[in-house]
């Protein structure tokens, strides 16, 4: 059996870099009016969605610790856990929806982009630091938390996710 090639390290470190700057220049040309306007097809202001585009990498973070535990354990477990954070998806999506409204107002427009970069610094440091091995450990995930789970993710994948949350949101956004 032939060894997996070499995970693309740079990529995803690219991909993060990308985000923050694309965070940047949102808050940097959206004035409050704007920030303060809907979002499309969301409940949240566009600052409150940005913030929940920030929380999003806050969560890997979470997520990269569960990865490393539940993948040493027996499947089972991990499938477990999966369906029931599944189960309770109607009460998560609540808690997501106001936990970003209420956070929002500590992480605001003023505060959201240096919080944001000490995030991505600290999975950029999370990022180096793993070994290919590690970055093919996988769990169970609750599909029904977020179209871009699947039911099992790796770490690598995991690290790629964000950006896929963070540029469907922006589409989301209805800022000039």
């Amino acid at each position: 059996m032939s060894e997996p090639p070499p995970v693309d390290r740079a990529a995803i470190a690219a991909d993060l870099e990308r985000a923050r700057t694309v965070l940047h220049e949102l808050l940097d040309s959206a004035g409050a009016g704007e920030l303060d306007r809907p979002s499309s097809g969301t409940r949240w202001t566009n600052e409150q969605l940005l913030f929940h585009m920030v929380f999003g990498y806050m969560v890997v973070r979470r997520l990269l610790v569960l990865v490393r535990v539940f993948s040493r354990l027996p499947d089972w477990v991990g499938r477990g856990f999966a369906w029931t954070l599944d189960a309770v998806t109607p009460a998560f999506h609540e808690i997501n929806y106001r936990g970003s409204c209420m956070a929002a107002t500590v992480f605001d427009r003023r505060r959201m982009g240096r919080h944001f970069d000490r995030v991505i610094e600290s999975l950029q440091r999370s990022l180096a630091r793993e070994s290919d091995a590690n970055l093919r450990r996988s769990m169970a995930f609750p599909v029904r938390w977020d179209p871009f789970f699947t039911d099992v993710m790796t770490l690598e994948e995991l690290y790629r996710y964000p950006g896929k949350h963070f540029d469907f949101h922006r589409n989301q956004l209805t800022l000039d």
